[in-house]
């Protein structure tokens, strides 16, 4: 299956025109959420991504809750934030939000490590695990040189060893990637990235 992947479109118009382009050509689109700003005009954000034909997978991001991404969603989209869907064969679990919590303030949809961890724990297989944030260790370093990434999301993906584990939310690492275990690593950013995921 052809996956096409993005993250943190921030209501960019001319990004959003890139990514609907590129998902003519796609199976699946999935998007690791921040699709608004600071819990802001989601749906016109929305609204940016309409002519995507192909099968949609959404996870909110900090910018937007989990409740206002299924309520602002295309129809048919699959909003997964604790939850997971099949698509064509491929086991697709889904988690947003940033964890662990942030500094920015009351706007901004966190999750501590441990309510993240309870979260994931539903999940017993996964060819591809979304989440917002990325895992400890991995495609996780803000440009102070911090490492922000969750260690809930890294123990997930320890214990799945998906095909792919799919995030974005550092802006700093978009890009980047790396492996844990035998699972594909990578920070999206709002650019189309294409991948090759067999069920």
């Amino acid at each position: 299956m052809r996956v096409l992947a993005f993250s943190d479109l921030h209501h960019s118009s001319g990004r959003a025109a890139a990514l609907v382009e590129a998902a003519r050509e796609a199976d699946l689109v999935i998007g690791a959420g921040d699709f608004c700003n600071m819990r802001r005009d989601l749906r016109a954000a929305l609204d940016l991504l309409s002519g995507i034909a192909a099968p949609l997978v959404l996870v909110p991001g900090n910018a937007e809750s989990g409740d206002e991404l299924r309520a602002a969603a295309p129809e048919g989209a699959h909003v997964l934030h604790g939850q997971g869907c099949e698509i064509g064969g491929l086991r697709i679990f889904g988690l947003g939000y940033a964890v662990p919590v942030t500094p920015f303030g009351s706007w901004s949809c966190d999750l501590s490590e441990q309510g993240a961890g309870a979260m994931l724990a539903a999940c017993e297989g996964a060819d591809i695990l979304v989440t917002h944030s990325p895992p400890k260790g991995v495609a996780d370093v803000t440009s102070g040189g911090l490492s922000v990434g969750s260690t809930a999301i890294r123990a997930a993906i320890e214990r799945l060893q998906p095909a792919l584990a799919l995030c974005g939310h550092v802006h700093d690492s978009w890009g980047q990637e790396g492996t844990i275990g035998a699972t594909r690593v990578v920070n999206l950013g709002p650019r189309p990235n294409w991948f090759e995921v067999s069920a």
